[in-house]
């Protein structure tokens, strides 16, 4: 197969600066997420992740796929050799990749599984000069991880903070936001919906753009013994306001409006999300003890923090902000 032509020097430079991580490989996939509809994106593998444009010459990427916690990867169709299928099976679902032919496939696998799992894989049909490549990029792979460049050291598109307010590009004054509204990502606004059900279910964040919006939610369900889904929704801003990226588009005038239409369409199964992590009154009756005393009345912030940390088995729908037609059947 023929490299794929990469992207501009100067995008490359303005992409560069979003990550420390380095670049292995690239070209176009269709990718298809969750319920999300399949997409074309041109696809950056920089460490372990795939970092995903909607061309080759956008500077912040849309969204990423993680791929430390990969558990296998396959074809759904293995003796297609036209629009190759393959399935990245994690713990909690599957994330399809397709190719135009099945020799495209078979390198982009290499690649995923070598950073990976850490190995060069010896069941794909690959051609030697590819074979040398991917031993290069396990040399430095395994450098960078032995260096202590983990994934945590990755800029997004915007720096989040799970608490407190920051300044973004077209989003000028958190002041006149909605009380739901936090300054967190799609994985950090999902935990804090599912560790702390009783406060809400419906948070409204930045997009992946840092210009644009979304909304994160966990669904109520009916049954108790059954498992929340989180969603999550775009939010266009657009000079006429706000625009619900929906099958069909809702058009809203304020962001206040927005929340106000997922709780209307759901006949208030949604509430907005207001954290309590704050206490409302103060205690008088407390003195000056031992350290070891002070270390037992742990704050109700970093109770919250905690729990953000926590293992993240939770059942998440992962992608881009997805379109529904309706958010709940009424």
């Amino acid at each position: 197969m023929a490299a794929a032509e990469p992207a501009p020097r100067r995008i490359y430079q303005q992409r560069s600066k979003l990550t420390s991580l380095p670049l292995y490989y690239e070209g176009f996939l269709w990718i298809k997420q969750g319920r999300s509809k399949e997409a074309k994106y041109w696809t950056e593998l920089r460490g372990t992740k795939l970092f995903l444009y909607t061309d080759k010459k956008q500077e912040k990427f849309t969204d990423s796929i993680d791929l430390q916690h990969l558990t296998s990867v396959t074809d759904k169709y293995p003796n297609q050799k036209k629009w190759t299928e393959v399935i990245l099976q994690f713990s909690n679902e599957e994330v399809y990749i397709k190719t135009e032919t099945a020799e495209d496939a078979e390198e982009w696998k290499g690649f995923i599984m070598t950073v990976s799992q850490l190995s060069v894989p010896t069941s794909l049909t690959l051609l030697p000069g590819q074979i040398i490549q991917l031993k290069e990029v396990l040399e430095k792979e395994s450098g960078r991880r032995a260096s202590g460049t983990f994934e945590v050291e990755i800029s997004t598109p915007c720096s989040l903070s799970p608490s407190f307010p920051t300044t973004y590009e077209d989003v000028e004054n958190v002041n006149h936001m909605p009380a739901c509204y936090y300054t967190v990502s799609r994985q950090q606004a999902t935990e804090m919906l599912m560790n702390n059900e009783n406060d809400g279910n419906l948070i409204l964040r930045p997009g992946a753009d840092c210009k644009n919006f979304a909304v994160t939610i966990r669904e109520p369900t009916e049954n108790s013994s059954s498992r929340s889904q989180i969603k999550h929704y775009k939010v266009l801003k657009t000079d006429h306001g706000f625009t619900i990226e929906l099958d069909r588009p809702v058009v809203l005038s304020s962001l206040d409006d927005v929340v106000k239409h997922f709780i209307n369409e759901t006949r208030g199964k949604l509430r907005p999300f207001i954290s309590s992590i704050y206490d409302t009154q103060i205690d008088y009756s407390v003195k000056d003890t031992h350290d070891d005393s002070q270390r037992k009345s742990q704050s109700k912030i970093q109770m919250l923090m905690n729990q953000l940390s926590k293992d993240r088995s939770i059942t998440v729908q992962r992608g881009s902000e997805n379109a529904y037609v309706n958010v709940f059947p009424k």
